[in-house]
């Protein structure tokens, strides 16, 4: 598994955790509606600005997404 398909499961793990769908998701990270699942399936290469959206919209940091990837 690379890195890109082990962050899609982590985020995947942890959206699930706060109980928010991946359209939900998206719209808290302001980012299309479609980017979430190429992104939990290890499809997308994302930028740090993504991560940055992502994390705010997860109430978690930086650092806990990555963390153990």
């Amino acid at each position: 598994m690379n890195i890109k398909q082990r962050f899609g499961k982590k985020l995947k793990r942890i959206r699930l955790e706060k109980g928010l769908s991946q359209e939900a998701l998206a719209l808290s990270a302001d980012i299309d509606r479609t980017y979430v699942p190429s992104i939990e399936k290890g499809k997308r290469n994302i930028s740090i600005t993504i991560l940055e959206k992502l994390a705010k919209a997860l109430g978690v940091t930086i650092s806990q997404l990555l963390e153990k990837i």
